[in-house]
């Protein structure tokens, strides 16, 4: 913690590290949301805040509605946190109505392009660990940290599955196939041994030029480059691979709550996000394909 908050909101966020096992990044969010707040309400007492408070608030704020929604999400959290502490009764947050937001339809490939960004020159040691980390991200669907983070542990062979770590500590098991599994182990076996430095023993299983476990910012680089040199014009991130992966067992037949437990979401509404996908190409195609949808 940077500043010097109100001990409330200090023991706010060790609940949410140490009770409620929120991401880093998570607690990051919620404490820069409150601090703006605190900022606002420029040295009042947090209990003296009323509704109209966090109205004017989020009024000000110069920002999308995902956004204000989600500092409406963070102080609603803590008001509630501060009621079950016994450190006040009153919530101000309650009544204010949670601002509409318009679900976007996530950005995925082709099956065209899903080959492109696969299918790359296979040279050197880091263009096998790269194809390695493609053809698993493709296969599973796990978020970029996830894949990240992975270990030799966390691999089975014998059974072909991952066992990866999501958000909120959440262990779940996803099935790869064949192919990623004969890149993951060639990677493994003859490539891997050749970015281990001297003195350097990491448990991760993909790694950097220096030896160590590849960032975020190092996959995207990797990503974008690819997208280059392959000719693709969509941006793509690692998100966008988990979406492509969704998206595409969906077209495949695939059950809602199978992709729901594969993808790790709490709630089914999240995953629903790729029906509209689906029915968005079926409109496409049956707009290409009947004679009569042609405008004359």
């Amino acid at each position: 913690m940077k500043k010097e908050y109100p001990e409330e909101i200090k023991k706010y966020l060790n609940t949410l590290q140490y009770e409620r096992k929120l991401s880093p990044n998570t607690i990051k969010s919620y404490e820069e949301n409150l601090e703006i707040f605190l900022d606002f309400i420029k040295g009042k007492s947090i209990f003296e805040i009323k509704q109209n408070d966090i109205e004017e608030f989020l009024g000000k704020q110069e920002k999308t509605e995902t956004t204000k929604a989600h500092y409406l999400t963070v102080l609603n959290s803590f008001y509630l946190f501060c009621i079950d502490e016994g450190y006040t009764n009153y919530n101000p947050c309650e009544g204010i109505p949670m601002p509409r937001l318009i679900k976007k339809i996530p950005e995925y490939l082709t099956y065209e392009e899903v080959d492109k960004l696969l299918n790359i020159p296979l040279n050197t040691a880091y263009d096998y660990r790269t194809k390695a980390m493609l053809e698993l991200l493709y296969a599973t669907g796990m978020r970029v940290s996830e894949l990240l983070s992975l270990r030799y542990t966390n691999v089975d062979f014998d059974n072909d599955f991952v066992r990866v770590e999501g958000k909120g500590s959440k262990e779940r098991i996803i099935p790869f196939n064949e192919t990623s599994k004969k890149y993951l182990q060639l990677y493994l076996n003859q490539y891997r041994p050749m970015l281990v430095k001297k003195g350097k023993n990491y448990q991760e299983l993909f790694l950097n030029n220096r030896g160590t476990p590849i960032s975020r910012q190092g996959f995207f680089k990797i990503l974008k480059n690819i997208c280059i040199t392959t000719g693709i014009s969509k941006q793509i991130s690692p998100h966008v691979l988990r979406h492509s992966f969704a998206t595409h067992l969906l077209n495949g037949g695939a059950d809602l709550r199978v992709i729901q437990e594969l993808l790790g979401h709490s709630d089914i509404s999240t995953t629903q996000i790729y029906t509209h996908v689906s029915k968005e190409r079926e409109k496409e195609e049956y707009l290409s394909s009947h004679p009569r949808s042609k405008k004359e």
